[in-house]
This record gives C-alpha cells, sequence and structure tokens, in this order.
C-alpha cells in the first residue's frame, strides 16, 4: 500500500515508489536525491515540515513536498 511520505512515522525508513506532480517539482525533488527506489528515512516532523535522510544526507521538505513523494 502506497502513502505519502507526510504519513510516515519518525524514526520509519521506506522505499519511495513513485513522485507526483509537475515535471518542474519532480526535477527539483529528484536533484535532492528523491528518486524512485530510494531509501528515505524521517528524522523529524514539526507541523508538516520534515527532515529526512536520502542517500546519507539530510533534507529538509514542506508537507506540500513531503505529499508528493509516494512511499
Amino acid at each position: 500500500m502506497t502513502m505519502p511520505l507526510s504519513m510516515v512515522d519518525i524514526g520509519e525508513t521506506k522505499n519511495i515508489v513513485k513522485i507526483t506532480g509537475k515535471d518542474e517539482t519532480r526535477r527539483f525533488l529528484e536533484n535532492l536525491g528523491f528518486v524512485e527506489g530510494t531509501e528515505v528515512t524521517v528524522v523529524s516532523a514539526i507541523s508538516g515540515n520534515m527532515i529526512v535522510n536520502v542517500k546519507d544526507a539530510r533534507v529538509a521538505i514542506d508537507r506540500s513536498m513531503a505529499n508528493r513523494i509516494m512511499v
């Protein structure tokens, strides 16, 4: 069952299944390391904004971006 990254609990690791949204949004997320098949771990979530580990880097994204990343 796929769900948006914004619904993953802190400390949980998931694989990215799909990135939705416009081409420019998908390209932006791809440049940050969010690529299908990549593991992503939620480090923290504060009022919708998230810090995640992806490809050995910590990245901060907001809720709207997290909703486009399906895991």
